[in-house]
């Protein structure tokens, strides 16, 4: 079978030499007792880039040595590009949420030999899923690979916001010393109302990990979780989104993309939060509206808007969130860091294998199989599509 991979671009220097450290510590399970993915052996070193082209996900010899063929490619916008040309004829294509391939219905309608889309991560809305339902492709994900890789992430991003850390750094490294400047817009988290928009994998440990600061918690979710999680961590559970942005003085994005949720966070939403609040989006840039956010921190209705998450991605090099005022904009990095690579490319591989032998894929890595919402994609996605306007990527520079 021909299997396509899209990965992001190799460092501009070259692939590293060596790294930081020199292991990462072994997980055995997720917090929830789910054991970590679990394929019959691995090709690469946990802990090195695999997430780039070079890096192959380390997936070539396996592939090759079992009669397959593997293409990677980082090219995967506009006319002509690569990864349209090599999908007309794949089996499979694998693509990761930092760097997403757009799964539209026109491409997926073109490529007459595709049986499966692998997400190399979680969050499988660049994939048109409606029009996987209608073609009979299935789309599985390796679900609870990095979702404490983006919590972290998250906790990083509240802090910085509300302390303005990136103010601050600014100061030092232009040289400077001023107390006042770095001071006037920093506060502490201590007492704040905090909120997240879903409790699922991330919303929770986002939620576990910001108790420890003497914070007060809150969430909004179509699912509600059990009393004892609600008792443990003192929540406060909302029917509503318009109903918890209201009082929290931080709202966090953790709920997945798909037409119900797309564009969210517009002008309507954000007017229904509180004068000056901060708000974070690690989740997918869709469920936000640019110009809303943009006008929002403007005005000062937002006091700080942080997330890793654009749409498209990459984001096109004028997109305004790369130059608004006081945000702590990354690239899609939250569930990339090299612990989390070693975890999904270890998950696709127990994909791959599971589905070459003909053996069941794990329901939780489920989104689409056999023309419907299975698994994890029946818990959290709505039938539909959220690629629309994805050819805005084409628009990036190198």
């Amino acid at each position: 079978m021909k299997v396509l991979c899209i990965l992001y671009d190799d460092p501009k220097g070259g692939m590293p030499s060596e790294y930081p450290l020199n292991s990462i510590p072994k997980l055995e399970k997720y917090p929830d007792g789910m054991t970590l993915p679990s394929p019959e052996s691995i090709d690469f070193i946990p802990g090195e880039l695999l997430g780039c082209v070079s890096g192959e996900l380390g997936l070539r010899k396996f592939l090759e040595d079992n009669g397959h063929t593997l293409v990677v490619t980082s090219d995967k916008d506009g006319d002509n590009c690569t990864a349209d040309k090599e999908l007309l004829d794949a089996d499979i294509v694998i693509s990761q949420p930092f760097w997403p391939y757009y799964l539209t219905r026109e491409r997926i309608e073109k490529a007459k030999n595709l049986k499966m889309a692998i997400t190399a991560g979680i969050g499988s809305d660049h994939v048109d899923l409606q029009a996987a339902m209608d073609n009979n492709v299935d789309v599985v994900e390796v679900t609870y690979c990095n979702s404490i890789s983006v919590s972290e992430h998250q906790v990083m991003m509240i802090l910085a916001l509300v302390r303005d850390y990136h103010n601050q750094y600014a100061i030092v490294r232009s040289g400077g010393w001023n107390i006042a400047d770095a001071v006037s817009r920093s506060y502490d988290v201590e007492g704040m109302h905090i909120g997240t928009v879903a409790a699922g994998r991330i919303g929770l440990s986002v939620l576990r990990k910001m108790k420890p600061f003497d914070v007060n918690l809150h969430y909004f979710d179509r699912h509600r979780l059990p009393k004892s999680v609600e008792s443990e961590l003192n929540l406060t559970f909302h029917e509503s989104v318009e109903s918890m942005v209201a009082v929290c003085d931080v709202v966090t994005v953790n709920c997945p993309l798909h037409p119900e949720t797309e564009d969210l966070f517009n002008e309507n939403l954000i007017s229904k939060m509180k004068k000056g609040a901060y708000l974070v989006n690690t989740a997918r840039g869709k469920i936000c509206n640019r110009d809303a956010v943009a006008q929002a921190l403007e005005s000062g209705q937002l006091s700080g808007y942080a997330g890793d998450v654009w749409f498209p991605q990459p984001a096109p090099n004028d997109h305004v969130w790369r130059n608004m005022p006081n945000h702590g904009m990354t690239p899609h990095t939250s569930g990339t860091s090299l612990s989390a690579q070693a975890r999904y490319a270890a998950g696709t591989r127990e994909i791959l294998e599971c589905f070459f032998d003909n053996r069941p894929i794990r329901t939780p890595y489920l989104i689409v199989q056999n023309g419907q919402l299975a698994g994890m994609g029946a818990h959290s996605y709505s039938e539909g599509s959220a690629t629309e306007g994805s050819e805005e990527a084409a628009e990036y520079k190198k």
